[in-house]
């Protein structure tokens, strides 16, 4: 998965789409992944006796990672994410970065 917990992702699909926030989790085998106030689900929890009155709980809920495109922090250009093996000092690096109109630009 080319996303991380930390960066910042635009929503592209869904009722959600146009919103940005901040990736919370991550979850790579369901591909999926949390993002910061948006696709905010309420959860209602019964009462369970005097001393536990019932609530209403809200959480943001995993969106498909399809459906969120990375933004750069350093133009706030928002694309599709690969890597580039660098070479720096004899020691190879994967970096990642973001594609756009033949451009590559770093991400981190």
């Amino acid at each position: 998965m080319k996303l991380k917990t930390g960066d910042k992702v635009r929503i592209i699909a869904g009722k959600e789409k146009g919103k940005e926030g901040v990736v919370l989790q991550v979850f790579p085998k369901l591909e999926r992944v949390v993002v910061e106030g948006a696709n905010v689900l309420t959860r209602h929890l019964r009462a369970r006796g005097s001393k536990n009155p019932g609530q209403k709980i809200r959480f943001p809920s995993p969106l498909h990672v399809s459906n969120v495109e990375l933004i750069s922090g350093k133009s706030g250009k928002a694309g599709r994410v690969g890597y580039k093996f660098i070479e720096k000092d004899g020691i190879k690096k994967k970096i990642r970065v973001l594609r756009s109109k033949g451009k590559t630009e770093d991400i981190e």
